[in-house]
């Protein structure tokens, strides 16, 4: 304070022609002193004099102090009564920050406030979630402490512990706190508490060897040099915390080694000073301690203070220097308040005889640099921008620790950078260059997601996989998000990935060997044709009606080919075709088949004497039922075709990890209709052969036929459960087999003996052979008549 004021009366450009005195009180930490020395300012006199300004040394300006919390509160709640603007440089409190009850207190350091949320940003900044609290039971300590755990757990960081530093207690109730530290899993504590409540605590943890542990500091004791000390250097080694901005004050440290008593004899304050440097009493002088020091040596005046272990807290010290600066430019825009522009109702106030209130609308708007071009202002709270040194604490050479800044947190930098940090420039434990991490349970990896446990905080949880096609893709998840339809998760479930497009492929064996079947099996009814025509004046040709089993095979042949519209990529022009043509062409198939069972019954019938079926008898009547018979199945897909035609489908729900691409068959109604009508046709054959199947007629093809529709009919019947429970492309696949069960079924049935008594038993299939067995079936008759 007195290099600040010095420099500022020799400073020609600030407070030019005046001169700034000074006066020391010491409040010994004692609020009486506080509220005395108070009094005593404010009135002048030894004797205070409330409402009295007794004093004719100077105008008092303002009051640099108290360094205390406490302190300044009752200093406050007097000066603000008359409005006396007062600046602390070390009282940290929030509520100091209430204007309603101190409308004149500034101070250049930060609240506390600010304090708290920077430490709950600093361990956020570390990724640390699972964080044990201690703090000393003083309003510092608990006031910081509430609002440092308040930011953190919104932040989501759980509170592993939280002890209580109690100060009437001898022990400060260190074991129980270093009990509870050593038995929990955190590995971080913050710690909210003076340098002096600290130590015990570090007493103990070092007697217990307790290790391992991050702590963060509060500005109170971040630099302080008593922890520093060798002994606590494996307790406190990587401690991070904020500490109060140390800012340059060129020729400070000059003007410090260059103080001697015999400069100021009378400065008591002086005497004191070199006591406390160089651990001697001044034999000739009071003791300041008001104790006598029989371990100190005499004081000679012949220490070197360049020579000592003098350690100065810039922090602190630059912040009474800058108090000290707010003062003086306060005082510089109220001397050179420019006439008629005054702020006040008379104008400008006179430099020699201002009121108090007059220098505190200044103080208010004060802003000013400091030579290192720190910023300094005051908010409408009377705080200043919350600018703190981040520090590491690392293994010196001497063997101690030091404090060395790793970066810093600035609530008013232009760039919108509160927080910066120096990541390479951190030691931790070991020398280790990652951060020790300090979670109640471990990371959950990507493809994994967080499930808290029931009765625990919510950093404690177990990872579990996500669902089915859906992925976390980034560590600790508390949920997993799903993929686009047309994408499933990977193995690892921590990124989607296209879906495989499923149908039935000519590129898959499946496929292959279907479409290889239909082909090899549409020859077989080509081949029959070609012996049938061949052998077309053979008896047994001719008796089965030629026309109609040339076509029945040629349907045939369209029935086995039909199968291949169902392989391959489900085009809409393939699913609107492809069921109409299975229809149709086994509506043609069936239809032949009826047309032959019913001209069986005709010719047996039609020998009796005066039977009217002489008149259906022909290839006429045959293709008029065939025809009848296309139309109806042709009216029904015209229908199906008008009302609710087939499309392609992505179908993304049958299977998990695979879209199946399929024909939608439009109207489901309109398909089983469709396949009913064949079911009916194909009984109604059945039933007619059935009947006439012992027919006495020479090549009787009736039985042949009954087989052929039961095989036909038990096919598609077996189709409609195993249609049911298949799925994707098995659906399509099963169509398939049905279709080239039923064609073989019937070419089987039907063509087969007929071809083996044309090719291996030609002596049967002879006209001699027909009468023969013709006159023994009559005569059979006779005999039974």
């Amino acid at each position: 304070m007195i290099f600040a004021i010095e420099e500022i009366n020799k400073n020609p450009d600030l407070l030019p022609n005046i001169t700034l005195g000074y006066q020391i009180l010491y409040a010994c930490s004692t609020i009486r002193r506080v509220t005395g020395g108070t009094l005593w300012m404010l009135s002048g006199e030894k004797e205070s004099s409330p409402n009295y300004r007794c004093g004719r040394k100077g105008n008092l300006v303002g009051i640099v102090g108290d360094s205390g919390s406490t302190g300044s509160i009752t200093m406050s709640q007097i000066l603000g009564l008359y409005r006396y603007p007062q600046i602390s440089y070390f009282a940290s409190s929030p509520a100091l920050s209430n204007r309603n009850f101190f409308p004149s207190f500034f101070r250049t350091i930060p609240s506390d406030a600010f304090q708290s949320r920077g430490l709950a940003k600093l361990i956020l900044y570390f990724g640390w979630s699972w964080v044990g609290f201690l703090a000393s039971d003083t309003d510092y300590g608990q006031i910081g402490l509430q609002v440092a755990k308040q930011e953190l757990i919104k932040a989501g960081v759980c509170e592993a512990f939280t002890e209580t530093i109690v100060i009437g207690q001898p022990n400060k109730n260190a074991p129980h706190i270093v009990k509870v530290i050593k038995n929990s899993t955190a590995k971080v504590v913050v710690v909210v508490a003076s340098n002096v409540d600290f130590i015990p605590v570090v007493e103990e943890l070092t007697k217990q060897n307790v290790t391992g542990r991050i702590w963060i500091a509060s500005e109170s004791w971040s630099t302080s040099a008593l922890l520093s000390k060798e002994k606590y250097r494996q307790v406190l080694v990587s401690t991070v915390g904020f500490a109060v901005h140390g800012g340059q004050m060129p020729g400070f440290k000059e003007y410090l080694y260059s103080l001697h008593p015999s400069k100021s004899p009378k400065d008591s304050s002086m005497l004191h000073f070199w006591e406390q440097i160089f651990s001697c009493r001044w034999t000739n002088q009071l003791n300041f301690d008001g104790t006598s020091n029989k371990t100190a040596h005499d004081c000679t005046g012949e220490e070197n203070l360049g020579k000592s272990t003098l350690k100065v807290d810039f922090g602190i010290t630059f912040n009474v220097y800058t108090a000290v600066y707010a003062f003086a430019w306060a005082l510089h825009s109220l001397l050179h308040c420019q006439p008629g522009k005054g702020p006040f109702h008379n104008g400008c106030a006179d430099i020699l005889s201002f009121g108090p209130w007059q220098l505190l609308h200044y103080i208010k708007t004060t802003k000013f640099q400091t030579k290192d071009k720190t910023s300094i202002f005051f908010d409408e709270n009377g705080d200043p921008p919350a600018l703190y040194d981040i520090v590491n604490w690392q293994p010196s050479s001497t063997g101690s620790l030091e404090q060395v800044v790793v970066g810093s947190y600035d609530s008013s930098s232009a760039d919108g950078k509160i927080m910066s940090i120096d990541s390479a420039a951190l030691v931790w434990a070991e020398n280790s260059t990652k951060v020790p991490p300090s979670k109640c349970s471990s990371s959950c990896p990507p493809g994994l997601m967080k499930v808290t446990i029931p009765g625990k905080p919510i950093c404690c949880f177990q990872c579990v996989s996500c669902p089915q096609r859906e992925i976390s893709n980034k560590t600790d998840a508390v949920r997993c998000h799903p993929c686009p339809w047309d994408m499933c998760s990977n193995t690892q479930q921590d990124a989607c990935v296209p879906r495989a497009v499923e149908f039935l492929s000519y590129n898959e064996a499946i496929g292959i060997i279907l479409a290889i079947i239909a082909i090899f099996s549409s020859v077989f009814p080509l081949g029959i044709l070609g012996v049938f025509i061949y052998y077309k004046a053979t008896p047994i040709v001719r008796a089965n009606n030629w026309s109609l089993s040339c076509l029945l095979l040629i349907s045939l042949c369209l029935c086995f080919l039909c199968s291949l519209m169902f392989i391959g990529y489900p085009q809409p022009e393939k699913c609107l075709l492809r069921q109409v043509m299975f229809g149709l062409v086994f509506s043609l198939c069936i239809s032949c088949v009826l047309a032959k069972t019913l001209t069986v019954v005709i010719a047996f019938k039609a020998t009796k004497p005066g039977t009217q079926l002489r008149k259906f008898k022909g290839i006429r009547m045959s293709y008029s039922l065939i025809i009848l018979c296309l139309l109806i199945q042709v009216s029904i897909c015209v229908t199906w075709l008008s009302s609710s035609p087939p499309f392609p489908e992505f179908d993304a729900h049958t299977k998990e990890i695979v879209i199946v691409l399929s024909c939608n068959e439009g109207s489901a109604v309109a398909f089983w209709f469709m396949l009913g009508y064949l079911g009916l046709l194909a009984t109604i054959s059945f039933i007619i052969a059935f009947l006439v199947r012992r027919l006495p007629d020479s090549f009787n093809e009736a039985k042949f036929i009954t087989f052929s529709m039961l095989a036909f009919l038990s096919v598609w019947i077996s189709y409609i459960p195993a249609s049911l429970s298949s799925q994707g492309k098995y659906v399509v696949a099963t169509e398939i087999f049905a279709i080239l069960s039923s064609s073989w079924a019937l070419l089987v049935c039907i063509f087969l003996p007929k071809c083996f008594i044309i090719l291996f038993r030609p002596d049967i299939n002879s006209k001699e052979h027909l009468m023969k067995k013709n006159h023994g079936q009559n005569l059979k008759i006779k005999t039974i008549i």
